[in-house]
């Protein structure tokens, strides 16, 4: 994948016992190689293990070396937000296990933790404890992060959090922008303790070539100070962040040509074209053979519009179609090859996925049966589940998207206007490729240009139901004119049963609830729809069994003054 991202650093570290007999601090750097730096960021971090503790450092050690592990472990398509909080509240539960085994939570494993990840042009600071950081720009020195401790008095405090002293882990997390230049600052309390704030600004406005010897010179100073405790120091220069020119983002990713316009027989690295599936201005579809296997598999390759020659934004978005692909694993999500062989131009090859797209199968099932279309509904939710897992939303959910087999196997395809948090934390020299899905599907909120969650895909897939069941669009097929909060505000829901009477009414309360203009009035989670899908909700029976002037009073008394208006003609006809 060619995203533009590299990420240059001076950096240096020292911890150092003291006057103590053992260093409980732990501190780490990790700045990984090639597309990792680029998709998850570099990281430093410091613990500081709590001296009241009986394990504190191995709390310390385990905190460092677990989190430089599990981190770059976690999926690409994560941000760094949901990527550090996983790992740190798994990190949080063992050593709250592990002090269980002392009389007293706090005497067990338990430390303090900063760390900042560097992705792209952002530092992700996140912080428990009464380690800390810095970062000195233009001569001005701006503590990061707020310590976690009351202080008794002037020798004594005590954390207020910390790793391992909770169950429950309540970390402090915000964003800074980067510039060139910028110094970040992590240490210990032995050293911020015991050296003032101004000591700290001049050195780090004085730096050297040799960070480390920095380092070394402020817990010189701590010592010089009194300072009774481990002391750790940890400084990153940032040298370079990722391109700012346009023209160098643009090179990056057009390292490799569009294909030329393929016909019936032509082979592209071993890949023979037998057939044109579909063309659109912005892409074409073809089935083809890979000569290069024995068997003469079947793939389907897809090809970038040279509509499109120039455009970064649409190469960029072509390519992470491959990338997004190759990362959803699940039997109900059409996969992406993983291919090694070296390509001589752009393109992608995906499964070739037998069977008609939904579209055509709701023309040839106009009243389908309901178990069949909760059949199918469990199955997008787990290719959904897929995409949701992987910090990914697909946004594109129709039926012209969703291939089914002659089994009732029912495969999602179409990556184009997905949105990976991962990716999007990367700047780029160029505004993206903001692609919406299609308006009768898509959420309000997509189309309002809102903040975009895995509800929105839950939208969808209620709009496709509610279809399926009815033959009919939800809200009266008004969805794909609606472009303003008011226009949303006078939608008016039909329900399903009322074009299908053997839709079930707690069924059509599940989708109708999918279907709230509102994402907070939704599911939490998809998983929670499918459920109520399957199973009748008592809450849903309810409101059924009510009265009709309690569930709608205004429908109800439009209902009496109809009758009443009836029987007002009725009357006049008598006399009459």
């Amino acid at each position: 994948m060619h995203l533009d991202g590299t990420l240059k650093f001076t950096l240096g570290q020292a911890t150092y016992a003291g006057i103590k007999s053992e260093n409980e601090d732990s501190i780490g750097i990790r700045i990984p190689e090639g597309h990792l730096l680029t998709t998850k960021g570099a990281v430093a971090i410091i613990a500081d293990g709590v001296s009241a503790a009986e394990a504190g450092k191995e709390a310390s050690d385990t905190c460092v070396t677990s989190f430089l592990s599990d981190y770059f472990s976690t999926p690409e398509s994560w941000t760094v937000k949901k990527s550090t909080q996983q790992v740190l509240n798994a990190l949080n539960r063992w050593l709250y296990g592990q002090g269980q085994r002392f009389l007293q939570a706090e005497k067990g494993y338990v430390c303090t933790l900063s760390l900042v990840i560097f992705k792209s042009r952002t530092a992700h600071i996140f912080h428990v404890g009464d380690t800390r950081v810095y970062r000195y720009r233009h001569g001005e020195l701006e503590q990061l992060t707020r310590d976690h401790a009351t202080r008794i008095n002037k020798e004594q405090s005590y954390l207020t959090r910390a790793m391992g002293l909770d169950m429950w882990l309540d970390v402090d997390y915000r964003s800074v922008d980067m510039e060139a230049g910028d110094i970040f600052l992590l240490t210990s309390d032995g050293v911020h303790d015991f050296i003032s704030r101004a000591e700290i600004k001049d050195r780090l406005g004085h730096l050297t070539d040799n960070p480390e010897e920095d380092c070394n010179a402020m817990i010189t100073s701590a010592l010089e100070h009194s300072s009774h405790d481990n002391l750790s120091a940890q400084i990153i220069r940032v040298d370079a962040l990722p391109a700012g020119e346009a023209d160098d983002a643009f090179l990056r990713l057009t390292d490799l040509p569009f294909p030329p316009p393929l016909n019936e027989g032509a082979i592209v690295d071993g890949f023979q074209i037998v057939r044109e599936l579909h063309a659109s201005s912005r892409s074409q579809l073809y089935e083809v053979v890979d000569t290069r296997s024995r068997e003469g598999a079947r793939y389907v390759m897809k090809t970038p519009s040279v509509n499109f020659l120039d455009d970064p934004a649409y190469i960029e978005r072509f390519i992470m179609e491959s990338w997004i692909g190759r990362r959803i694993d699940s039997p109900n999500v059409v996969r992406v090859l993983e291919d090694d062989r070296e390509k001589s131009c752009l393109y992608y090859v995906a499964e070739y996925v037998t069977g008609e797209t939904l579209d055509h199968w709701m023309k040839r099932h106009p009243k389908p049966n309901i178990h069949s279309v909760i059949d199918i509904a469990e199955q997008l939710v787990r290719g959904l589940r897929a995409f949701h897992r992987r910090d990914t939303l697909h946004q594109d959910i129709k039926p012209a998207n969703i291939i089914v087999d002659d089994d009732q196997r029912v495969t999602l395809v179409d990556f184009g206007s997905c949105f990976v948090g991962g990716i999007a934390e990367i700047s780029t020299a160029f505004e993206r490729d903001d692609i919406l899905g299609t308006a009768q599907y898509s959420a309000p909120e997509q189309i309002l240009r809102r903040q975009v969650t895995a509800a929105a895909d839950q939208f969808s897939l209620a709009v496709v139901l509610y279809e399926m069941l009815t033959g009919q669009m939800p809200y009266e097929g008004q969805l794909e004119r609606c472009n303003s909060v008011s226009a949303y505000a006078r939608l008016n829901y039909i329900p399903a049963y009322h074009y299908n009477p053997l839709v079930p009414v707690w069924m059509d309360a599940s989708i109708r609830k999918a279907l709230s203009i509102t994402p907070e009035l939704r599911y939490q989670d998809i998983s929670e729809f499918l459920h109520d899908l399957q199973n009748p909700n008592s809450e849903f029976m309810q409101q059924v069994s009510r009265p009709l002037a309690q569930r709608n009073p205004l429908r109800f008394w439009q209902a009496v003054a109809a009758l009443l208006f009836i029987t007002q003609l009725l009357t006049l006809a008598v006399f009459l």
